[in-house]
């Protein structure tokens, strides 16, 4: 007579196994929620990137690339109706600083209720010629030592395009 199925032992040896399978891989999965925040810096920062890319287009189209932020609207270019102020061709933080407006021009983020902008007018150590966005809407206490957050740095001159920094190791 021929056999048909599993017996009991192999079944619970089988339970076994996969228990042993589930304890080992389950603490890869715990830590979703950091690397889903970890994801979404590196996509914002990816946005800023493109954005100013796209902002740099528009002032090499009018001839503004070569001019350095002189702290009025002297240089300038128009993208999605707003006036957003540059650097060497690229948006400058100095106008970001002033109105959210600029920076929703060029990155589609939502600055009332997932993102708090910290600039050089809003003390919290953020630097002149830069600007931090950190995930949430409260004020982080000090952006120079927050640990998860993405950094817009100004363009230093005209052959250097700015700096986006995703900071994703304390998310």
């Amino acid at each position: 007579m021929q056999q048909r199925g599993f017996t009991l032992i192999e079944l619970i040896i089988v339970i076994v196994i996969l228990g042993i399978l589930a304890v080992t891989a389950a603490p890869k999965f715990i830590d979703v929620q950091s690397d889903a925040q970890g994801a979404t810096l590196k996509s914002v920062k990816a946005a800023l990137t493109t954005g100013a890319q796209l902002v740099y287009a528009k002032s090499a189209l009018v001839g503004e690339q070569k001019t350095a932020y002189a702290g009025d609207a002297t240089s300038q270019v128009s993208v999605n109706g707003v006036d957003v102020y540059t650097d060497f061709g690229y948006p400058a933080s100095a106008g970001i600083d002033s109105d959210n407006a600029k920076l929703a021009a060029f990155v589609d983020l939502d600055l009332t209720n997932d993102w708090y902008l910290s600039t050089p007018s809003s003390s919290n150590s953020t630097s002149a010629g830069t600007f931090v966005l950190t995930p949430g809407t409260t004020k982080p206490t000090n952006t120079s030592t927050n640990t998860c957050k993405v950094t817009y740095t100004d363009a230093a001159n005209e052959n250097t395009p700015p700096t986006v920094v995703a900071t994703i190791t304390g998310c």
